[in-house]
């Protein structure tokens, strides 16, 4: 596996980002990104660490790999690599949605539906077989873009006042295909390796430009990311703002200024519905999203602890309605922890692989993007004034005077005034900072929106054993009372 020098390294690729109307030299330091440069290196530290051999890699047959890259052949495997991803997403605590074991699933779970791209098309199914081993081997970071700038959505891509508004395929010839246009959203591309482009939204006939799937570098000529405004940048010191300074993975909409993209990293070209069975034909989308979930139940979990903590800082912990709140939080992540157990328990077999169940999965998505803004709230209900009046920067405890005053306005019954500012900057920055409204929004929609989620819901539930049970209850009655087969049943 690579280590944490050589990834840091890699980004010094000549890549083209934009912020705050200038072009980025180097993301390793550029006051903008190098926090979350360097977050996410500590993650290839923690893998590479010997002590964390078994938890975190896994044997190729040739080598030892990084275990997000992990085709699970069993229940046991599912779990195995499962752990994996929780303690990755312990060290952010699930602020890293687009963390490497996120676009790594979605890869992974397209290679395990690889039968669906050969029955497609040969040669691309040859080059998405090279690239997952490739991606692998040297432990890539892919972001990915699959869904479509925002204009007139009445309108499909092709209908917009620019046609290439949209990425799409401008020309093709026995190279490649050359790509122009927009696609978004590039959440961790500015230090990611490469990007996965294709479409998961729903397409026409008429719309086949925009129907493609491939992976390149960051750094291919032509390719332009524009950046949001980095939070990181405007943090501060960490121990004002400890999780935007250090997670915030930034977002960033891609522009395919006439991109040459090779055949052998072409998955599918010119096919609308190729580019969704490439998601819901395979176990991709259950495999990338099952990943996400496992994230979130670990990000449900430290907010829990906050809330409790909160409670404790104020020493209202014993109150009955303060327990009767966090009760109803302990509830919800359990049952989110639950519904991660259910998916694994209730897995199948699928060819060779073992797949966490879709169903559940989708059930957990509907449930979780309703109960994070609840959450959400119910840290603030707790905390109050609490998180708001707070000294304004780490730099107040240089000044005695006003060290002495924060001693005075700054108590706990279980810290001291340090620790109880600590304490409320960190909820602060999860809960009504920019960062912690730009996470509310992510969880929301991440998915897509909710009339989507609950969509796979519906497609994916067992209506036909519903209906049985519906039928089976008005069987056993009728006119004259309880029926003949009901009585011998």
């Amino acid at each position: 596996m690579r280590s944490a020098k050589e990834y840091l390294s890699g980004l010094k690729d000549g890549r083209t980002i934009y912020i705050n109307g200038a072009s980025v030299g180097d993301v390793t330091s550029h006051h903008a990104f190098r926090n979350l440069a360097s977050s996410m290196a500590s993650l290839l530290d923690f893998a590479n660490a010997p002590e964390n051999a078994e938890l975190m890699t896994f044997d190729t047959g040739a080598s030892r790999a990084n275990r997000i890259w992990q085709l699970p052949t069993s229940y046991a495997e599912l779990v195995t690599r499962r752990k994996a991803l929780e303690a990755w997403a312990s060290l952010h605590a699930g602020f890293m949605g687009r963390a490497p074991d996120h676009v790594a699933s979605c890869i992974s779970g397209l290679y395990m539906g690889l039968d669906v791209f050969k029955a497609y098309d040969p040669a691309r199914a040859g080059a998405l077989e090279s690239y997952y081993r490739y991606a692998r081997d040297k432990d890539l970071y892919l972001t990915y873009v699959i869904i479509n700038p925002q204009a007139d959505r009445s309108k499909g891509a092709a209908e917009q006042a620019d046609p290439f508004l949209t990425a799409g395929v401008v020309d093709r010839d026995a190279e490649g295909i050359t790509i122009r246009g927009a696609k978004m959203l590039a959440t961790g591309g500015v230090v990611a390796d490469e990007v996965f482009v294709t479409t998961i939204q729903p397409m026409r006939p008429g719309e086949e430009r925009y129907a493609m799937s491939f992976a390149i570098p960051m750094n291919t000529k032509g390719l332009k990311m524009l950046s949001r405004k980095s939070y990181e940048d405007a943090a501060g010191a960490v121990f004002d703002n400890p999780l935007s300074s250090r997670f915030d993975e930034n977002d960033s909409v891609l522009y395919f200024d006439d991109v040459k993209v090779p055949w052998d990293r072409v998955f599918i070209e010119g096919n609308v519905e190729m580019c969704q069975k490439q998601f819901h034909a395979t176990p991709c989308h259950v495999y990338q999203n099952y990943q996400a979930m496992v994230r979130l139940s670990v990000k449900l979990k430290f907010l829990t602890g906050l809330a409790h903590r909160t409670a404790d800082m104020n020493g209202v912990t014993q109150f009955p309605q303060v327990r009767e709140m966090l009760g109803q939080l302990a509830a919800e992540t359990g049952m989110v922890d639950a519904l991660v157990a259910a998916m694994e328990a209730k897995g199948a077999q699928v060819g060779p692989y073992f797949i966490p169940d879709r169903h559940t999965l989708y059930s957990a998505q509907v449930l979780t993007q309703q109960l994070y803004a609840h959450i959400i709230n119910t840290l603030r209900e707790l905390a109050g004034g609490g998180m708001i009046m707070l000294p304004s920067s780490v730099a107040d405890f240089d000044n005695p005077e006003i060290t002495a005053l924060i001693g005075r306005t700054q108590q706990s019954p279980r810290a001291n005034s340090h620790d109880r500012v600590k304490f409320y900057k960190l909820a602060w920055d999860a809960v009504g900072s920019e960062f912690g409204s730009r996470h509310q929004q992510y969880e929301m929609f991440y998915a897509g929106a909710t009339f989507v989620t609950k969509g796979h819901s519906y497609r994916t539930y067992d209506w036909a054993g519903a209906d049985r049970l519906v039928q089976t209850m008005l069987d056993s009655y009728d006119l004259n009372g309880v029926s003949t087969a009901s009585k011998a049943a």
